[in-house]
């Protein structure tokens, strides 16, 4: 199974857009979200074209293909709107044998990770710059921003297909490239 791992939407109908554009050419069968999804909160500045109406009805046309944690910036709220379960502070997903732990970044994070095993890939959003990297024993993952980007990355999304993590730009270029 192909699964595309985005975070960091913060409402942006433009690159919210653009995140659906290339999942539909990537062939992924599941969009994994890492939460923050509708709101910029409070140190960011909006993004391009942030309109979270306009981002509520692109992603709930997807309803049925995404797997979504919660975001420090995700509320209750957002859970009325959106037809999709978001309000799950972590995930799990079983891929080829290893465990994938999902979580936004703000609560579980390299500082306080959750119990991970020897083999398990911490999959993770929130900091908005992009990762690949075999650490300890484990394997640390972040798409990046779709919207956001920080310390001079580019809008990214990351793609698992046999054994690999790729981040790409939306414009397809390769960002970073890690066999797990």
């Amino acid at each position: 199974m192909k699964y595309m791992f985005a975070s960091d939407v913060h409402g942006s109908a433009y690159y919210c857009q653009k995140m659906l554009e290339s999942f539909g050419q990537e062939g992924a069968e599941r969009l994994v979200l890492l939460g923050d999804l509708l709101y910029h909160g409070p140190r960011n500045d909006l993004p391009r074209d942030y309109a979270p109406k306009q981002v509520i009805d692109m992603l709930n046309a997807h309803k049925h293909e995404i797997i979504s944690v919660r975001g420090n910036c995700d509320a209750e709220v957002d859970q009325m709107v959106l037809e999709f379960p978001i309000m799950a502070d972590y995930g799990v997903l079983i891929v080829e044998g290893r465990t994938f732990y999902l979580s936004h970044g703000h609560i579980h994070q390299e500082g306080n990770l959750p119990p991970l095993q020897k083999g398990d890939v911490f999959v993770y959003g929130h900091t908005h710059v992009l990762r690949a990297e075999n650490k300890d024993g484990q394997v640390y993952l972040n798409p990046g921003s779709v919207s956001i980007p920080k310390e001079g990355n580019i809008p990214s999304y990351g793609i698992l297909e046999n054994g690999k993590f790729t981040i790409k730009g939306f414009d397809g270029t390769i960002i970073k490239e890690l066999e797990i």
